[in-house]
């Protein structure tokens, strides 16, 4: 199902559209203040009496509730849906009219309704497309219909030869040019008309304009292959976002836009390096060439002899621009000597083409690395990987069969051109990585010592806890020397007295971890600001990675942490919610469920955790505090929020490990999450409603798999005997079975993603 809502300023146009159709059946009234009386002119009288209580340009919602092709409800359960869907938008008591058309394959009906209450005040409109989002996919479960798509796709827009327009009515030309000019528009940032026009060519669209009192108007027509042509229908009644006016805001927005300049230097730079590298080039080569080398879209243009004259790109940020337009120097009639025969070839004696192979011998560095478990530095892999195993990722790799694509010479050839420059590389890239390693090992070193100094633990025994930090920070200490746990390669002086390290650690911390835990205890030791420590949702997990750690940091610090962890994984909870809210009451009680519970203070409502070792508030955004308040029953459901918490605390849920299985299985990672689910008995705080839909979108199988998968006696104790333990007492060495079983690695240190890039250490 899909729903669309639209504000309207007055609402007699409104009603004589739904009214209009020869094919439509009214299902009901709601809240019109008659029982016996109400027709549409008594409803209109309603509307227009509400309406003129307020000065807003949305004054009036028209909805349409749309049903996939082939399924069908009947009049009464589509004005069941119909009343469900106002009552979660917020209109169950506004007065409002159900119509059903019949004129459309898909099944339909539209919704005329006020957005002013009696006390002359607005609904609240905050959030109204994701609560409709939301509510659309809460009713397509209850009345059986196809689920609608999570997200926006991406795809391209159809192409219709439309024979059966001759016997459709104009509503149905309108409809489909109203669709397919507004997807255009979000498509592409259209510049002017004559573009527009360009851009509605394949899908049949004509476009015209007229200049009449100074204001440009515009209209569109429907034309196949065929000979038949629609009449022409004004811009604005396709749409009023459409009309000539509003389209020439746009393209004058999109002209002067400051991202123009900017993408027309970006795709010089980038065609003037394809150049570099090729001696020549076929025209009709040139769209493979840039889609494999830059990732460009391009297009070539053809004169009327199919002579290749031009060509476009159609960049990513949405602009489409002609070769004259990025460079006067860089279109195809401008580099005759680039294009001037069929063949295409490299430059085997460019300066590019040694860059482009220095670049397949780093890169293949970085995936080995990655695919190695990280066991050592990289400056050491970088020193002891031998070259076949290079050499094997080096072939495969997507750079190199590119440029063997284009590059007619021989492998012996090939092989002694990588062999000048892997030396280059393999020196050069150790050097660097070597010092940005040694620089690192310092800075952790400085913060050690700044922990001492600033008294960044509040115990008696801060010695102890300075060793705890010691291996937060990926490094062991000893004989006075810091370095790196995987490495002795570096070592910085330190001085820490003459304690030992513990030989066994008590938990385990994924390589992510390691470096947020090192950048907010940066941010803390040297008062930086929230937008320079700039933490991720998922450091509101740090207690839950290094315990003693966190437990004996020192209140003023522990309280800045928890506000800056409970801001940003706040900000995170609200977008993955997104599409399960239907109203303010499921937003607070989705959070209730997580363990988050709200408050007001001084008139602003702030938002706690039960997670906090000191009482830590924070103060929601006014649009979304406005969002809540727009709620009648919003005192009920605070005060609800206690028997939600009670629950968690008294199933034993009131910990960070169960908001961390909760976040394994929000971000898809089922498999991890079924590990500490089964073989240690962690529970999830996680809404029931988004639960059972993880549950069918694949949560379900993976702890039927890991039930049955046969654990060893030892490996099921070793498991069960503690969250910290689970990535360090499996007693393999194997580093991809650490991986399968790993249910606390994160979803950053998930490298599989990541294939084909670096991430740094």
């Amino acid at each position: 199902m899909i729903a669309r809502v639209l504000y309207r300023k007055s609402v007699q146009g409104v009603l004589k559209y739904v009214l209009g159709k020869e094919e439509s059946t009214v299902l009901g009234f709601q809240n019109t203040y008659s029982d016996t009386d109400t027709n549409m002119k008594f409803f209109g009288r309603v509307l227009y009496h509400l309406g003129n209580r307020h000065d807003s340009e949305k004054r009036y919602a028209h909805i349409s509730l749309n049903l996939p092709r082939g399924e069908n409800l009947n009049d009464r359960e589509f004005f069941e849906l119909s009343k469900k869907y106002m009552e979660h938008m917020g209109y169950g008591e506004q007065p409002y009219v159900v119509i059903r058309h019949h004129d459309a394959k898909h099944e339909h009906v539209h919704i005329v309704s006020s957005t002013i209450k009696e006390d002359c005040l607005q609904i609240n409109l905050s959030n109204d497309i994701r609560r409709s989002i939301a509510t659309q996919k809460y009713l397509e479960k209850e009345f059986d219909l196809s689920p609608s798509p999570d997200t926006k796709q991406t795809k391209e827009l159809p192409k219709y030869e439309m024979p059966e327009f001759r016997n459709r009515d104009i509503n149905g030309v309108r409809f489909y040019i109203q669709d397919i000019v507004n997807n255009t528009i979000q498509k592409y940032k259209v510049r002017s008309f004559k573009e527009l026009e360009e851009r509605l060519k394949d899908h049949h669209i004509e476009v015209k304009t007229v200049e009449r009192n100074g204001r440009l108007g515009v209209s569109y027509g429907v034309a196949v292959k065929d000979g038949y042509k629609s009449r022409f229908i004004n811009g604005y009644t396709v749409h009023p976002q459409l009309s000539g006016p509003k389209l020439q805001k746009v393209f004058e927005q999109n002209q002067s836009s400051k991202l123009l300049p900017m993408v027309k230097r970006r795709l010089e730079k980038q065609l003037q390096t394809t150049y570099e590298l090729f001696k020549t080039i076929d025209p009709e080569h040139l769209p493979d060439i840039l889609e494999s080398y830059q990732k460009l879209d391009c297009k070539v243009d053809y004169d009327e002899e199919e002579k290749a004259v031009d060509f476009t790109i159609y960049d990513k940020s949405g602009y489409v621009l002609k070769a004259k337009e990025i460079a006067t120097r860089i279109g195809i009639r401008k580099n005759p000597e680039k294009f001037k025969t069929e063949n295409t070839e490299m430059d085997a004696e460019s300066k590019q083409l040694k860059l482009e192979l220095q670049k397949c011998i780093k890169e293949a560095y970085e995936e080995t690395y990655q695919n190695s478990g990280r066991k050592l530095l990289f400056s050491e892999h970088i020193d002891r990987l031998s070259v076949k195993p290079l050499v094997k990722e080096i072939t495969r790799s997507e750079r190199f069969l590119f440029l063997k694509k284009y590059l007619y010479i021989d492998n012996r050839r090939m092989g002694n051109m990588l062999q000048e420059q892997y030396d280059i590389v393999k020196d050069k890239l150790s050097v660097k990585e070597s010092v940005k390693e040694e620089q690192q090992l310092i800075r952790k070193a400085e913060l050690i010592i700044q922990a001492s100094d600033k008294r960044l633990f509040d115990t008696p025994n801060q010695r102890k806890i300075l060793f705890e930090l010691v291996r937060s920070l990926g490094t062991d200490y000893g004989r006075g020397m810091l370095r790196f746990s995987n490495s002795h390669r570096h070592q910085v002086k330190l001085n820490l007295g003459q304690i030992q390290l513990p030989k066994q650690i008590d938990f385990y911390a994924s390589p992510s971890f390691i470096r947020e835990n090192e950048k907010i205890l940066d941010g803390l030791l040297n008062d930086r600001t929230e937008k320079e420590i700039s933490p991720s949702p998922t450091a509101i997990f740090l207690p839950l990675m290094f315990p003693n750690l966190y437990g004996a940091m020192a209140q003023k610090y522990r309280q800045r942490f928890e506000w800056l962890s409970l801001k940003s994984y706040h900000k995170y909870a609200e977008r993955m919610q997104i599409s399960f809210e239907k109203s303010p009451k499921d937003y607070v009680e989705f959070f209730n469920a997580k363990g988050f519970y709200f408050e007001k203070r001084e008139d602003r409502l702030c938002i706690g955790s039960i997670y906090s070792k000191y009482p830590v508030s924070v103060p929601i955004s006014p649009k979304t505090q406005a969002y809540l308040e727009s709620s009648t029953d919003l005192n009920r459901v605070l005060g609800g929020q206690t028997k939600i918490l009670a629950n968690i605390e008294t199933s034993g849920r009131n910990n960070l490990k169960s908001l961390w299985a909760g976040h394994l299985v929000e971000t898809g990672q089922y498999k991890k999450a079924a590990y500490l689910f089964v073989l240690d008995g962690v529970r999830p705080n996680l809404p029931l409603q988004q639960l059972e839909d993880h549950m069918q979108n694949g949560l379900k199988e993976a702890l039927v798999t890991i039930s049955q998968k046969q654990v060893s006696r030892k490996q099921a104790h070793l498991l069960r005997k503690g969250v910290y333990a689970l990535g360090n007492m499996l007693g393999s060495n194997s580093f991809r079975e650490e991986e399968m079983f790993n249910g606390f690695k994160d979803e950053l240190t998930d490298y599989s993603k990541y294939k084909g890039k670096w991430l740094s250490m």
